[in-house]
C-alpha cells in the first residue's frame, strides 16, 4: 500500500473526510516513511497515514496556505470526544516527545492532523473499532510560512486562527 500522489485530491472512501493538502516535499518524505514501515512488517502503524497521503491534494511548499498543518507545524486542536484542547508539533518518527508536545505523524492523531486546515474536523476509526474525532483550532506555526522546507514566503504571517467564536465554544466544552 505505497502512498501515491493524488494531484486532484480525490480518493475512494474519502467523501466523509475533509479535504487535505500536503506539500510535495512532505509527501515525498512521508511516502518513504510509509515504505520503510511496510518493509519492516509494521504496516498497521501507517495505514491511516498511507490513506491520507493517497487522498491528499499536493501543493508546492511556497503555495501551501498558512492555515494548513504541515510537518513541523505547531497546532492547537480539540479532541471532540473529550473536549480536551491540546497543542502539538507534528514530527517525523524518532522526533516525538510527549513532554514537549511533539506528536509523530505515524500515530493516529498525527496522521489525522496532517493536511487539515484551521476549522476542519477529522474522524477516524481506531484499531479496536472506536470512532475518534478532532478539530483544528489554530495553526500556530508553519515552517513554510517562514520560508523553510523549500518554501520562500517572506512576510507571510505564521498564525492562522479559525473563527474565534467557534474556538471559544470548543475550549469551553
Amino acid at each position: 500500500m505505497t502512498a501515491r500522489p493524488n494531484p486532484s485530491g480525490d480518493a475512494k472512501g474519502a467523501a466523509d473526510k475533509p479535504p487535505i493538502q500536503v506539500t510535495t516535499w512532505d509527501h515525498g518524505r512521508l511516502s518513504a516513511v510509509v515504505d520503510a514501515f511496510q518493509r519492516r512488517g509494521r504496516e498497521p502503524l501507517v495505514v491511516l497515514l498511507a490513506e491520507e497521503l493517497d487522498r491528499a491534494e499536493l501543493v508546492e511548499p511556497a503555495a501551501i496556505p498558512r492555515d494548513v498543518v504541515t510537518m513541523h507545524s505547531c497546532v492547537e486542536f480539540v479532541d471532540d470526544d473529550t473536549g480536551e484542547v491540546r497543542t502539538a508539533t507534528l514530527v517525523y518518527p524518532g522526533e516525538e516527545d510527549s513532554r514537549q508536545g511533539k506528536v509523530a505523524v505515524v500515530t493516529p492523531v498525527g496522521s489525522a492532523l496532517l493536511g487539515l486546515r484551521a476549522g476542519a474536523t477529522m474522524t477516524w476509526r481506531t484499531l479496536d473499532g472506536r470512532t475518534k474525532r478532532l478539530s483544528v483550532l489554530e495553526v500556530r506555526h508553519q515552517p513554510e510560512s517562514h520560508g523553510f522546507d523549500g518554501a520562500s514566503a517572506p512576510g507571510r504571517p505564521s498564525v492562522a486562527v479559525w473563527p474565534p467564536a467557534r474556538r471559544a465554544e470548543a475550549a469551553a466544552g
